[in-house]
C-alpha cells in the first residue's frame, strides 16, 4: 500500500500508512482513512468523512464532508457521496450476543454498499447494505435506500422509490416520442422492461 507523492494529506487527517492514496487525490481535516483502503486518482474526502478498513474507490470520486463509508464498500469511478451520506455494513446490528456478552468483530459478517459509475447519494442518505446502486443513478437527499438501485434511476423518500430518471449530466430526464431525453445535453435514452440505457449517437 502506498500514498502518491502528489496526493495531499492535510496534518490533521488520520490516515493509516497501510493505505493506499492515488495521485492528485485529497484527504481534508479530521477525515479517517483506515488500513488497506483504496482510493483512486484525483479523488476528494472532505472534512470528517470516515473511509474503512479495505474500502474500494474508483477515481475522481468526492466524498463529501461527515459522510461514513463502512467496509466492505465498493465505489466505482465518478461516484458521488453527499455530506452526512452513511452507507452501512451490518445487516443485522447489536453490540451484545443474546447471552448478554459484548460483541466482538468475530461475531458479525460485514456486508457492503457497491456503488457503480457515476452515480451520485444526496446529503444525509442511508445506503442499507447490501445493495448495489446502479450506474449515473441518483438517490436524493435524506432518502433510504433498502434495494438495488437500477442505472439512471431518480430514488427519493423513505424507504427509496424510482419516480424518474436521470441522465449522465445529472438532470431528471423528459419523456419525448423519440424516448427519454437530458434537456442539458439533448441525449436520448431508450426503456425497457424497468431499465434505461443510453442510445449511441448512430442508433
Amino acid at each position: 500500500m502506498s500514498i502518491h507523492p502528489n496526493a495531499r494529506i492535510v496534518p490533521s487527517a488520520d490516515v493509516s500508512e497501510q493505505a493506499d492514496i492515488g495521485e492528485g487525490s485529497s484527504v481534508w481535516h479530521l477525515a479517517q482513512v483506515r488500513e488497506e483502503a483504496r482510493i483512486g486518482r484525483n479523488c476528494i474526502v472532505g472534512r470528517g468523512a470516515y473511509i474503512g478498513t479495505g474500502v474500494e474507490m474508483g477515481n475522481n470520486c468526492k466524498v463529501q464532508n461527515y459522510a461514513l463509508v463502512y467496509e466492505p464498500a465498493r465505489l466505482g469511478n465518478g461516484v458521488f457521496i453527499g455530506p452526512a451520506v452513511v452507507l452501512t455494513n451490518d445487516t443485522y446490528p447489536r453490540a451484545i450476543n443474546p447471552d448478554g456478552s459484548q460483541k466482538s468483530a468475530h461475531d458479525w459478517e460485514p456486508v457492503g454498499v457497491t456503488i457503480l459509475e457515476g452515480a451520485a447519494i444526496g446529503a444525509r442518505a442511508v445506503c442499507v447494505a447490501p445493495v448495489t446502486i446502479g450506474a449515473w443513478s441518483t438517490v436524493a437527499a435524506g432518502a433510504v435506500v433498502t434495494r438495488d438501485v437500477p442505472d439512471f434511476a431518480l430514488m427519493v423518500g423513505v424507504p427509496a422509490k424510482r419516480i424518474g430518471w436521470v441522465g449522465k449530466a445529472g438532470q431528471r430526464l423528459t419523456e419525448t416520442d423519440a424516448g427519454w431525453q437530458c434537456p442539458q445535453t439533448g441525449a436520448l435514452y431508450e426503456e425497457n422492461d424497468g431499465t434505461l440505457r443510453e442510445v449511441p449517437a448512430h442508433d
